[in-house]
């Protein structure tokens, strides 16, 4: 999938006239688009960059989010809704859309988000070759396992789907895709080229999604995206147990950030992984650096 099918897909789910004006944005803007953002109360806005631009001056409405939700789950909003206690919704192309508003509770679990006040719409972007420069560092005498690490909206995922594909060309891969942003499979067809020895699982948590993929599919490299809990570090280590190589995403500036953090502590004090990949975003460019750990 282009960059520009990305921004389409993204810009479908828009209420007309903002998906109309979203449309007519300049070329170049389009090309660097990362999020569309809208807020109740506020004009929708466009996330380069440079930071956010006014798509249209009118401002949002509840009815344009109820709309959007519509439009990316298809069906009415009060059902849509009623399935999203994880905060988002994943669509055709791997289109991510998050969502706020009022949570409702039920003995300390979220049920559902009521009465929408925000929604962000994240744009997938497929960038082959982003890799080519630090594949080398990482299957030099062989793949080993390696942790990608930067900031939200660095461009973790986007690396992760390229080193895949990369890598499926000698290694059977099992991507553990669970918010289905990696291969952006729609009606059992991945949207996004994750090569042709990748088996894509969508939909499952890490825990159980990392067993199911080592029973059925013999995977040599175990892929997955955004280690954030501690069910994640548990399929890790069951992955590791297996014997499988591990590719894998992690939230943080540096090791040293990693190291303040309890979970991502505990990663890289159990050895898991051999190689740690930091994206350093520059503006729209991005710098990797690959180390040993």
């Amino acid at each position: 999938m282009r960059g520009q099918d990305g921004f389409e897909n993204a810009a479908a789910l828009l209420p007309g006239d903002i998906r109309d004006a979203a449309r007519a944005l300049p070329g170049g803007l389009k090309a660097g688009a990362e999020e569309f953002r809208l807020r109740t109360g506020l004009p929708p806005a466009v996330l380069t960059p440079e930071g956010e631009r006014g798509i249209v001056q009118r401002a949002v409405t509840v009815r344009d989010l109820d709309s959007l939700l519509e439009a990316a789950t298809r069906a009415s909003a009060h059902t849509a809704l009623e399935s999203v206690a994880a905060g988002f919704v994943t669509v055709r192309g791997g289109c991510r859309v998050g969502l706020c508003g009022t949570v409702s509770e039920s003995e300390g679990r979220i049920l559902t988000i009521r009465r929408l006040s925000s929604a962000v719409i994240r744009i997938p972007r497929e960038v082959k070759g982003c890799a080519g420069g630090i594949y080398p560092a990482l299957t030099d005498g062989g793949f080993r396992d390696a942790l990608i690490i930067s900031p939200p909206g660095a461009g973790k995922t986007t690396l992760l789907r390229e080193l895949v594909r990369m890598l499926s060309s000698t290694y059977r891969v099992g991507l553990l895709d669970e918010r289905g942003e990696v291969a952006g499979v729609w009606e059992g067809v991945p949207l996004f080229d994750v090569g042709p020895q990748t088996d894509v699982l969508t939909g499952a948590d890490k825990r159980r999604g990392a067993l199911m993929l080592l029973r059925s599919m013999n995977p040599q490299i175990l892929a997955m995206d955004e280690i954030t809990a501690r069910g994640d570090l548990d399929a890790l280590r069951t992955a590791a147990g297996c014997g499988v190589w591990l590719l894998a995403t992690a939230h943080a500036f540096d090791r040293e950030d990693m190291l303040r953090r309890e979970l991502y502590r505990e990663i890289l004090n159990c050895g898991i992984f051999e190689r740690v990949v930091v994206i350093r975003r520059r503006g729209a460019l991005r710098e990797y650096e690959v180390t040993e750990l």
